[in-house]
């Protein structure tokens, strides 16, 4: 059985605790809540959260699909070498940055899912995994023909490959027995 790559649960669940903590932000300035300070807070932290989650990392084994215009994103998060590529460093600043969001009752459920990813990320960090970026491979062109190596014979419909595989003799013998049967 393979190894569980807990960086890469952290990353979406840091992800929608960013928006999510965005979301109760926003209510609960629009709303004028009491406490709209830490609401402004919680709009900044989810903002930052998001930035800084967006890009995926490589994974060690297979391939990862990469995320709609996360190279952009990618360049910034290595310029900040090793604060953003270490997992232990984003445990503990996500669980900082989950602290002040968690007075207010709109921004609580974001605070609660960033905490987890902080654990989550923790788990990784533990395991000893890191954030890496996904480099670009320089894309080659092949020829047409060099993929196609041989073109069907028959049109289709095609019979199944047991019926397009009998030997000429067999198909005289089965010629006959039809032909035989017949009179």
């Amino acid at each position: 059985m393979g190894r569980i790559e807990w960086a890469m649960w952290a990353n979406e669940q840091a992800l929608a605790a960013g928006l999510i903590l965005m979301t109760g932000g926003i209510v609960a300035v629009s709303a004028q809540f009491q406490g709209w300070k830490f609401a402004a807070y919680a709009i900044a932290a989810g903002v930052f959260v998001c930035l800084l989650e967006y890009p995926r990392g490589k994974r060690r084994k297979g391939s990862t699909m990469e995320r709609y215009g996360q190279n952009y994103l990618t360049a910034v998060v290595k310029v900040f070498g090793p604060l953003t590529r270490n997992y232990y460093i984003r445990a503990f600043l996500h669980a900082g940055l989950a602290v002040p969001a968690g007075f207010l009752l709109s921004t609580i459920l974001g605070t609660v899912c960033l905490a987890i990813a902080s654990g989550i990320y923790l788990l990784a960090a533990i395991r000893g995994e890191e954030w890496h970026p996904i480099e670009h491979k320089p894309w080659e062109r092949q020829e047409v023909g060099a993929t196609i190596k041989h073109p069907p014979s028959n049109p289709p419909p095609r019979p199944p490959a047991e019926a397009r595989k009998k030997p000429a003799d067999e198909e005289a013998v089965g010629q006959e027995h039809v032909y035989n049967n017949m009179q």
